[in-house]
């Protein structure tokens, strides 16, 4: 049977359960057909949590969280909880306590589903985004002086050692070495942040010559980047950058793809040594929760990539399968059951 994973659920708010239930139902099923052996606990913490209890995500938590494989994450997010509080407490605290060092975000165009973009089929769109994901201006390295005068300054600055760098190009690497076209495009603003990525097109630079010389590198600034990415997207193959960029472009990618509805997302920690979190990109929608409208899917593709990071490359392909076998349908006049129902009806 091999080793049972344990497998943390967080549905969280919002639309977050809903979607979360589908994403385990089909677990569980491609689990049976493959002999895949698990254990899973559900925890509380989101938006809703917090309003009940004034918890938000304790260091007894995290440690207990560390003793599981993996997070399977629903959605976060409640309109009666003031911005930052969540999204500090709970998404960033899990990224850096657990050193998630990785963002991985694929971009890529189902059959059947709409694109924005002019004459642009799933040919033309897919390629991955892999954004580092606990460096740059996301450490809150900053600050206020004369707060609430009008010489009032704000700092926040973007900060990177060479080890964040060097280990999140080694993984873009290898993601690119194993894609059929090799190509992997640094995404920064040499022009003008001048320090950062320097450090970064140096590091990118090395690691290429000396240990990936098969692998093609390129260069793009973040906003030509966004140019590209709708007039000419299927240019890229492997995109890597800093948090702040990747965390807009990947968003931009997200409307391509068809929508926050038809983009999954992992938070990885390629070392093992604490488990990585997969989840949906969108957020909690509270406005159509309970109503059995929310689509599953990007659930069920997150679900499709920690297939793949547990090493069960036969289940997750079963599950891309299903995925690409209810894309065609009618989505937008489907409800999140009939949804969960075509796709499970396709794992045979």
């Amino acid at each position: 049977m091999g080793k049972k994973y344990k497998i943390a659920v967080l549905p969280g708010d919002g639309i977050g359960s809903e979607v979360i239930g589908v994403g385990l139902k089909v677990l569980q099923k491609i689990a049976e057909k493959n002999n895949i052996p698990y254990i899973q606990k559900v925890f509380p913490f989101g938006g809703e949590h917090y309003l009940k209890t004034g918890e938000i995500l304790s260091d007894e938590s995290v440690n207990e969280l560390k003793n599981y494989d993996v997070i399977y994450l629903g959605a976060i997010g409640s309109p009666k909880v003031k911005p930052g509080i969540l999204e500090k407490g709970i998404l960033l605290k899990l990224r850096f306590e657990l050193d998630q060092y990785i963002n991985l975000r694929p971009v890529k165009l189902y059959p059947g589903v709409e694109t924005p973009i002019k004459n642009k089929t799933e040919k033309d769109i897919d390629y991955v985004v892999i954004r580092e994901n606990t460096g740059g201006l996301y450490t809150g390295i900053g600050g206020f002086t004369m707060k609430h005068t009008e010489d009032e300054v704000a700092v926040q600055s973007m900060v990177y050692n060479y080890k964040q760098v060097s280990r999140c190009l080694k993984y873009a690497f290898e993601v690119a070495k194993n894609r059929p076209r090799k190509t992997l495009a640094l995404v920064g603003k040499t022009n003008v942040l001048t320090y950062a990525f320097d450090l970064w097109e140096r590091v990118f630079n090395a690691i290429g010559e000396q240990e990936y010389p098969e692998v093609n590198r390129e260069y793009y600034h973040v906003d030509a980047t966004c140019m590209h990415m709708v007039k000419q997207p299927e240019r890229f193959d492997v995109i890597v950058t800093s948090n702040m960029f990747g965390d807009i472009i990947t968003d931009l990618g997200a409307m391509t793809q068809g929508g926050m509805g038809m983009a999954a997302s992992a938070n990885i920690n390629p070392t093992h040594k604490t488990p990585s979190m997969f989840e949906p990109v969108h957020g909690s929608a509270p406005d159509i929760a309970g109503q059995n409208k929310a689509n599953p899917l990007a659930t069920v593709m997150s679900l499709k990539m920690m297939l793949d990071f547990m090493e069960q490359p036969k289940a997750a392909a079963e599950v891309e399968k299903a995925i690409c076998s209810v894309t065609s349908l009618d989505l937008d006049n489907m409800s999140t059951s009939e949804i969960e129902k075509a796709i499970l009806s396709n794992i045979r």
